[in-house]
């Protein structure tokens, strides 16, 4: 049950900022190539902005992926308050079974403060396995720990198992009575994955609310205090926010993210403001501390590229340039209604609508097999080494409504998904209770007599995903997409064929 204390609310203008600023701000926001699902500003102990995009809200879970690595070094920094480990531990000691008899000079240095601020000195990290700390501990560390920077995701997951070592307890476990019950974050809305040992994925695995995240960091806002209780040691959070291994060498692989060459805390980035941090999660889950300003900013979104995430940045800079002063400025009871008009009808937009084809009604019920590829919505994770469950054979049916894709997987898994063509979207309940992921939004519509085009939104993740199936008589193909930020691999055709 979620019991968190409601935070204090008020007007922009009560703490310094004008109502007209952020109805810019969010204006810029949607103008840019991204797609915005929740925004949560607070200035002086205040929230003064709440918002989230239809179909998205306030509790619904959403894709952490890498803002999960700073809840996993809370994990840490919390064992350390407690005096459970220090920074300066040697790994190999910590894991002493998994070590190589003969461990290498570098791996000999490796400590816990090294895996915190990305300073492991590998040059690449292994791939999930159940043996998969095993496999950290016998990757080459090319470099002594602490003097290179690599992001090493294995290594933040790493953290979550060294908590587990110490104390028994699984990452979950360990932060519900310490961080998540204090700091009022539902424990039961919370989902992670975990890796094949039954680890959680402290490098990318969870899903949490924009506002989880944003009590997380808020947390490091107030020096890792509470409500008057101490969580975390002053000295850690002021380790872990401000630059201990310097990033610039990410501007080699991942030249448009420009935020990402200032430096690295634990788990925590530098940013361009003056002392600002942030957490941070592929596709824009930004979760951005302004100590200057005296305000914290928490956004989830879907940025499809390193561009459009950096965008959001750049966008959230020159809004706060414009913030110039402390005390509060004079009533603006005009500006206030248009901004809390704009907050209750955010919507990322709706679907295109064209519902009719004469197809529908030659090719509704006929069955089709997959012969080749990977079709399906239940995709592979590279996070945890799952394997896509694809589709083995399928077939559609039409109505007034839309149209159902009933199908079976090669595992046997049967599944209805409806997707509306009245410029709507269907949710639908997939899967089972304990899956990360259940809503999946459909929608669909004819882009030509013999092209019908479906889209699948996993509402709880930043994806979606779109079918387009071209119809030839007899024939049918099949051109699967998505927009995720992983797809590392060019997929197999898929093949269909008509049974």
């Amino acid at each position: 049950m979620d019991r968190r204390k409601p935070f204090e609310h008020a007007t922009p203008e009560q703490t310094g900022v004008s109502s007209s600023l952020i109805l810019e701000y969010i204006d810029n926001l949607e103008r840019s190539q991204t797609e915005m699902h929740g925004l949560m500003i607070m200035r002086h102990n205040k929230m003064i902005t709440e918002g989230w995009w239809t179909p998205y809200g306030p509790n619904l879970r959403h894709g952490l992926q890498s803002h999960t690595k700073t809840y996993a070094a809370t994990a840490v920094g919390i064992a350390y308050t407690e005096g459970i480990l220090k920074l300066d531990e040697r790994v190999i000691d910590i894991f002493p079974e998994e070590a190589p008899e003969e461990p290498s000079e570098n791996l000999k240095l490796l400590t816990v403060r090294d895996v915190l601020c990305m300073g492991c000195g590998m040059d690449t990290m292994p791939w999930p396995s159940k043996d998969w700390i095993r496999d950290f501990l016998h990757t080459p560390v090319n470099h002594k720990p602490g003097t290179t920077y690599m992001y090493n995701s294995t290594g933040s997951t790493l953290l979550g198992a060294i908590v587990r070592a110490k104390t028994g307890l699984g990452l979950f476990d360990y932060l519900k009575p310490r961080l998540f019950d204090k700091i009022g974050i539902n424990y039961d809305n919370l989902r992670c994955s975990c890796m094949p040992d039954g680890m959680e994925v402290g490098g990318g695995g969870m899903y949490a609310t924009t506002e989880d995240n944003f009590r997380l960091m808020k947390l490091y806002a107030d020096g890792g205090v509470w409500e008057g209780e101490r969580i975390l040691a002053e000295d850690y959070v002021k380790l872990a926010t401000t630059n201990q291994n310097d990033s610039a060498t990410e501007s080699i692989n991942n030249p448009e993210a420009s935020d990402n060459f200032l430096g690295y805390g634990f788990q925590i980035w530098m940013c361009k403001p003056e002392k600002a941090y942030r957490a941070d999660g592929a596709m824009g889950q930004f979760t951005i501390v302004l100590p200057t300003l005296d305000m914290e900013i928490a956004i989830t979104e879907t940025a499809v590229g390193a561009h459009w995430a950096q965008s959001t940045l750049n966008i959230t800079w020159d809004f706060v340039e414009k913030i110039t002063q402390s005390e509060a400025l004079p009533a603006d009871d005009e500006a206030y209604d248009r901004l809390c008009r704009k907050l209750k009808r955010l919507n990322i937009g709706n679907p295109e609508c064209q519902p009719f084809s004469p197809t529908a009604a030659r090719i509704g019920g006929k069955k089709y097999k997959v012969t080749s590829g990977d079709l399906t919505p239940f995709g592979a994770n590279f996070m945890t080494g799952d394997k896509a469950d694809g589709i083995d054979t399928f077939s559609l049916e039409f109505d007034d409504y839309g149209l159902v894709w009933n199908f079976v997987t090669r595992s046997g898994r049967e599944e209805k998904i409806r997707f509306n063509t009245s410029g709507t979207r269907f949710s639908n309940l997939l899967g089972k209770k304990e899956d990360l992921t259940q809503l999946y939004l459909g929608d669909a519509y004819w882009k030509d007599e013999d092209t019908l085009v479906m889209h699948g939104r996993w509402v709880e993740t930043c994806i979606q995903d779109t079918y387009t199936l071209k119809f030839n008589g007899e024939e049918l193909s099949v051109e699967p997409d998505n927009n995720s930020a992983f797809k590392f691999f060019k997929p197999d055709p898929i093949v269909i064929e008509k049974l």
